[in-house]
């Protein structure tokens, strides 16, 4: 395969960036704006070692499920990587990658899965981060081009509500008023670096921060009158302090330039609390729909003990709360629990208790303290959890751990060491809180196998013929017995042979040829010895 060459290959599948996956010559391309089921003329754009990265030269068989963007955004920004289909095909794609994951990398065997989409794909983001970059007009924001730091400016985002693309231009009015500087990331110069928007689905009520390079705004009064008169709803004006290089928007100090210090919204019934750096599902609606689906899995009847590693701002734990007699909380980021601890409060909640700690450390903490929750739930960042945690959960040894993961392929792994500590997976299913973007939320539940769940079984062997059993080993079995014994790895289709040749009969047409003119490598004398060596141990000959 060559750069800029064209080949033509057919959709085979979708990456967790939502990229296809075109096959040449049993190499994988990897080629956005795919959709199921079509076929293109490729040319190739990049050739790695493993794998290599195309762009559709020509569409060869158009899929029906392809349609035209809304978004005229959606080629260049990094945002969204669904807008080319329609939403139907987009969640097929994505309970898909889920069901996939578990299965070939969480080691299950999950026939279907659920997956619930969204109501609408627009207006449904309550967050809202603008880079600004310097440009023409002095300074420009919107979103960076897919894997770059290049800006492209963004007028209307569809999947965010109007105020916070309103903030944005009101924003930049302003500082291309009063000539305020734009951050740029290769000298380190400038001032404004991101335009941080949050929106309250429930309130209505909208928070506006700006995240400076500094310590101070010029004319603030100035900014947060254009913004009182513009913005509908907006509560609270901050700044944020942020002078470090690299890619973090937000640093820890914030300082408020008007009005209240965090928005208030609803989910699930209970009032939250959000300020500028609480972990909150920017999807609300589907966030309702996602916790209704955890708090179910987590089975609670008024009795238990329930620890939510990774809180938050106590979203899931105070949601739960109404169903156990006691809940506990856990997150690294101290303001998040700060926010937690007055949800609590203001929600009238006291069989809730919150404490800021690192999860791994805060389950042995626990572990130590004699606690054993009923029930633990987990809803780690990308990552997933750390070997730490895994290990706390075994020692704490809940009934029922209830796991919310926004990456499938974490899940899947953490699925997998689970089930070797004793559990097993009962239950998944898929929430798409992120419409035209290639994220997934998945809920499942694993139970603890006790030895009380096994059943006793008697039975009479006089019934059986032992024997009959003791001549019959697996091919699996056979080949580990030689491998341990000799070192030496045979083939399903040598021990066939010489099972023929000894005269054990087999199935039908196992590993026969299709034809009686078709050619089969025969059994080396030194792995015949081998096989015949490993039957007799097995008492099949």
């Amino acid at each position: 395969m060559k750069k800029n060459e064209i080949y033509r290959a057919a959709v085979s599948g979708f990456t967790s960036e939502g990229l296809g996956v075109c096959r040449v010559d049993g190499c994988a391309v990897f080629v956005p704006n795919a959709v199921p089921g079509e076929v293109y003329d490729l040319r190739i754009t990049h050739v790695g070692k493993t794998a290599a990265h195309g762009k559709i030269e020509t569409i060869i068989q158009r899929s029906p499920h392809r349609v035209n963007r809304r978004c005229p955004y959606a080629k260049q920004c990094g945002g969204c990587e669904f807008w080319h289909m329609d939403y139907e095909t987009e969640c097929a794609i994505k309970r898909q990658r889920v069901l996939d994951a578990l299965n070939r990398l969480g080691g299950q065997n999950i026939e279907n899965l659920t997956l619930t989409g969204a109501p609408s794909c627009e207006d449904y983001r309550n967050k809202a981060q603008f880079p600004v970059a310097p440009a023409k007009s002095g300074i420009e924001a919107g979103f960076f081009k897919k894997g770059t730091h290049e800006l492209i400016p963004i007028d209307r985002c569809l999947i965010q509500p109007e105020c916070a693309d309103l903030a944005k231009q009101t924003v930049l009015q302003w500082a291309r008023m009063y000539r305020v500087s734009a951050y740029d990331e290769e000298s380190g110069r400038g001032l404004l670096r991101h335009i941080f928007v949050r929106h309250a689905a429930a309130t209505g009520e909208i928070l506006v921060c700006l995240v400076v390079n500094g310590e101070k705004l010029p004319h603030e009064k100035e900014l947060i009158d254009l913004l009182c008169e513009r913005i509908e709803g907006l509560r609270s004006v901050a700044l944020n302090v942020n002078t470090r290089r690299g890619n973090a928007v937000l640093s820890e100090e914030t300082r408020i330039l008007w009005g209240a210090d965090a928005i208030g919204d609803i989910l699930c019934g209970l009032h939250f609390r959000i300020s500028p750096r609480s972990f909150y599902q920017v999807n609300r609606t589907q966030a309702e729909v996602l916790y209704g689906k955890a708090i179910a899995a987590a089975d609670l009847h008024g009795t238990e003990t329930v620890l939510d590693l990774y809180c938050g701002t106590g979203t899931i734990t105070l949601c739960l709360a109404g169903k156990a007699k006691n809940v506990i909380g856990v997150e690294v980021v101290d303001a998040a629990i700060e926010d937690a601890k007055r949800n609590a409060a203001r929600n009238g909640i006291e069989n809730a208790r919150f404490f800021c700690a690192d999860a791994g450390e805060a389950a042995q903490q626990l572990c130590d303290e004699g606690i054993r929750p009923d029930v633990i739930v987990v809803d780690p960042p990308r990552k997933g959890l750390s070997a730490d945690v895994i290990d706390a959960i075994e020692k704490m040894s809940p009934d029922r751990v209830v796991y919310v993961s926004c990456d499938p392929a974490t899940l899947a792994r953490d699925v997998k060491l689970l089930c070797t500590k004793n559990y097993r997976l009962i239950h998944a299913e898929a929430v798409d809180l992120f419409p035209r973007c290639a994220h997934v939320e998945t809920v499942v539940l694993l139970s603890q196998q006790r030895p009380n769940d096994k059943i006793r079984v008697e039975l009479d062997l006089t019934e059986f013929d032992i024997t009959a059993a003791e001549k019959e080993a697996t091919y699996q079995e056979i080949k580990d017995y030689i491998f341990e014994k000799h070192g030496v790895k045979v083939s399903s289709l040598y021990i066939a042979q010489v099972k023929e040749k000894l005269g054990i009969k087999e199935r039908e047409n196992y590993n026969l040829p299709k034809n009686a003119d078709s050619k089969q490598t025969q059994c080396p004398k030194e792995k015949e010895e081998m096989i015949v060596g490993a039957l007799k141990h097995f008492k099949m000959i």
